[in-house]
């Protein structure tokens, strides 16, 4: 950001129901777990946005007020007990700053770009700071941008959908709220998942995934030879094509368009690795399970795809996977603690230690949604072919995943994005497999 731009600071003072300290729920422990092996560094949820004409800072305030106040994740912190274990610490009251910035010559979003940056590296401490960072950017004194973000402490992705459906429920006009905040609360759930009900989910997700565990390769991906540093690496890919031909092959196999991909991307995995069964870890938002849907939490946890790739066809891929999403995604509400505890105990039966570090995440959220895909030629989408653009992101040596693929929320592509720990799949790798998802979905599109 330039040294034209001023800022000042507001206060948005919030007050809710309940306070008191309770465990971490589920979701909260896998964020935990996340943070610390990440070095300590806090992920972030939410993003800019332009702002409406006439939309004044008092209204902003009020909004944001509301919001917190409303849903008890967002005036949660975490803070160690004598025993060494976090807690979640509710507070029925608090204050949070809305830094206010002037652009000045600047371009207000490329100042809200900046500062979404500066907000996700800077310092933060769970047991003192408010999991909630928004900052308004002007232009000659009149709000422009809106940047808002949530530690995943407090929220994921779907959380955020949750919260802004929510925003219905606020007269804007005299603050009144208009109905009950709905959708289960962290200190709640908490307490759930200690109970019969929570505790038989919970056995049955880890019986589910010590069967898996027992019969899956160790290890997929061998050692790259003389691989790069920074060790961790990034690329996206955009696909025009491939988006164009996933419509022939959803009306083909009645299969989402997620599923589709997913089998493009456990194909090329298997490609690359020499193993022909696939074992991904899929996120799953677990919003289907009653009053999880409204919560504004992290609720989202991980399921292990297994899928065998050897001697089918595409179609039969897509419908393997169809079959392993169902069965995983019922399977991924549980404390995972245990199965942390679980993955080491039968690794050291078996002698070895399970790479379970393959990751699958749609960014898009339309699993939920009614899709619709374009219904296009073999023309169109070859004539779509020369559009695919290749883009690098950052490289880094902070610890991350084996392979993490990412479908991003881009409208009218396919838009995809892959990191790689290149000790185990070597930038060329990185880049056959992007490349590779492209030329599998479009050569299944174009099956007579």
């Amino acid at each position: 950001m330039a040294e034209t731009a001023t800022a000042q600071r507001i206060p948005v003072r919030f007050q809710g129901e309940g306070s008191g300290v309770e465990e971490l729920t589920w979701g909260q422990w896998a964020a935990w777990r996340s943070m610390e092996l990440g070095g300590g560094r806090v992920d972030w949820a939410g993003g800019t946005m332009p702002l409406l004409d006439g939309q004044t800072i008092e209204q902003i305030v009020m909004e944001l007020a509301f919001l917190i106040g409303r849903h008890q994740s967002l005036r949660t912190r975490y803070r160690l007990g004598e025993d060494g274990l976090p807690r979640q610490v509710l507070s029925d009251s608090g204050e949070v700053l809305i830094e206010v910035v002037e652009a000045g010559a600047e371009d207000p979003a490329e100042v809200a770009a900046a500062l979404e940056v500066a907000y996700q590296d800077a310092p933060f401490d769970n047991a003192e700071d408010w999991p909630v960072r928004a900052a308004v950017v002007c232009r000659d004194g009149t709000p422009a941008w809106f940047l808002v973000l949530y530690s995943h402490m407090a929220i994921d992705a779907y959380g955020i959908e949750a919260l802004i459906a929510d925003m219905a429920n606020l007269d804007r006009a005299t603050g009144e709220h208009l109905a009950p905040v709905a959708g289960v609360q962290p200190a709640d759930l908490a307490r759930r998942q200690r109970g019969g009900a929570g505790r038989r989910q919970h056995n049955a997700s880890l019986r589910h995934w010590e069967k898996q565990l027992r019969e899956i390769a160790a290890e997929r991906f061998p050692p790259v030879p003389d691989p790069p540093s920074p060790r961790y690496w990034e690329a996206s890919y955009e696909s025009p094509a491939a988006y164009l031909a996933l419509g022939r092959i959803a009306e083909r196999t009645k299969a989402h368009s997620s599923t589709i991909l997913l089998a493009a991307y456990v194909l090329m995995l298997a490609r690359i690795s020499g193993d022909p069964t696939t074992v991904v870890r899929m996120l799953v938002s677990n919003r289907f399970r009653p009053g999880f849907k409204e919560s504004v939490a992290g609720l989202a946890q991980s399921a292990l795809c297994v899928v065998d790739t050897a001697d089918v066809s595409f179609d039969e891929v897509v419908a393997r996977v169809w079959k392993t999403q169902l069965t995983a995604g019922l399977h991924a509400y549980y404390d995972p603690r245990d199965l942390w505890d679980m993955i080491d105990r039968v690794g050291e039966e078996r002698g070895a230690t399970l790479d379970l570090q393959s990751y699958f995440n749609d960014r898009r959220r339309t699993m939920a949604t009614a899709e619709v895909l374009p219904q296009a030629s073999a023309k169109d989408i070859n004539d779509a072919l020369p559009k695919s653009r290749l883009r690098w992101g950052t490289n880094s040596d902070d610890p991350y995943a084996t392979v993490f693929f990412l479908i991003n929320a881009v409208p009218d592509t396919v838009d995809i994005t892959l990191r790689v720990d290149t000790q185990r799949v070597a930038p060329d790798d990185l880049v056959a497999i992007l490349r590779g998802i492209e030329e599998l979905v479009v050569a299944a599109a174009l099956l007579e």
